[in-house]
């Protein structure tokens, strides 16, 4: 088998917190990375610079510095000024099919016919996404997790037209990158997203029940099932709008047994997003950019 190298250039569509993490695990690795913000690019890139003064730090990066590495990251506007000529593009926008659709589109529009086109969606059809490309081949998704730099897995997420090849690509970019990958064939929730918020739903339940509090009922995962993150302390991270958001896909395409628990939908409400707020089931003395 031809060794596959890493992609001289990548494109990520959303520069938000997600986005910011993959920008930076592929700049790390040496692509050139543009990053697609419609928002605020300059606090885009500012995420990718705390990310790797953070890594600096943590003694993280070998033979670049912080400003060498973002360097290679530039910005522009929308999905559709996106240069052509890119190997790799990861739409990591909110979690919203018909965003997401749009976006896909443009891209396809943009970039050149051989480039991977990869979502980034935790809990959406790849097949209905891959409806927006003209050729749906080319697409599959890359479920990085929060926060990409640290985190140890990809969700990779094939459609029935997904070819191998793009597959094999997309297998040997994530080892690159020094992570391990899962291969998952389209199914609402796939793998990690159907667990994870089986687990935190029922941890929310039993918050509402006042069953114990949020710290004991972490613990009791952590330290009795060995855990690394409670599954409330990881709702926080993750985001209570995104869990709420993916937990009322998966009660509309599996079933009633994700259903949303009043609390979630109620803190969403009051706007208790988790970390990224400063409050969720825990409070947050730094939120998240």
């Amino acid at each position: 088998m031809t060794e596959i190298p890493a992609p001289a250039r990548v494109a990520v569509a959303g520069g938000g917190r997600m986005g910011a993490g993959i920008a930076q695990v592929f700049a790390t690795l040496g692509s050139e990375v543009v990053i697609a913000e419609t928002g605020d690019q300059a606090a885009a890139r500012a995420r990718v610079a705390t990310g790797l003064h953070r890594a600096d730090e943590r003694g993280k990066l070998i033979g670049s510095t912080p400003d060498e590495i973002l360097e290679r990251i530039s910005t522009v506007a929308a999905p559709s000024d996106l240069p052509g000529d890119v190997d790799l593009v990861v739409e990591a926008v909110p979690e919203n099919p018909g965003l997401k659709i749009e976006v896909l589109a443009a891209i396809d529009k943009t970039v050149r016919a051989d480039a991977v086109i990869a979502s980034n969606t935790s809990s959406l059809s790849i097949t209905e996404l891959g409806t927006a490309l003209g050729d749906p081949s080319r697409f599959l998704g890359m479920h990085f997790f929060n926060p990409v730099p640290a985190s140890a897995l990809v969700e990779i997420v094939t459609a029935p037209a997904t070819a191998d090849a793009v597959v094999d690509k997309a297998v040997a970019w994530v080892a690159l990158l020094g992570k391990t990958e899962v291969v998952i064939n389209d199914s609402p929730g796939f793998a990690t997203s159907r667990l994870g918020v089986c687990l935190g739903l029922e941890a929310i339940r039993m918050l509402e029940e006042g069953v114990a509090d949020a710290d004991a009922i972490d613990r009791a995962m952590e330290l009795g099932y060995r855990h690394p993150m409670g599954p409330l302390r990881s709702t926080d991270l993750v985001g209570l709008d995104v869990r709420l958001a993916i937990a009322e896909h998966l009660a509309a395409t599996l079933g009633p047994r994700f259903e949303p628990p009043r609390l979630l939908r109620e803190k969403v409400a009051r706007g208790e997003l988790g970390r990224k707020s400063g409050q969720g089931f825990f409070a947050w003395t730094a939120p998240g950019l």
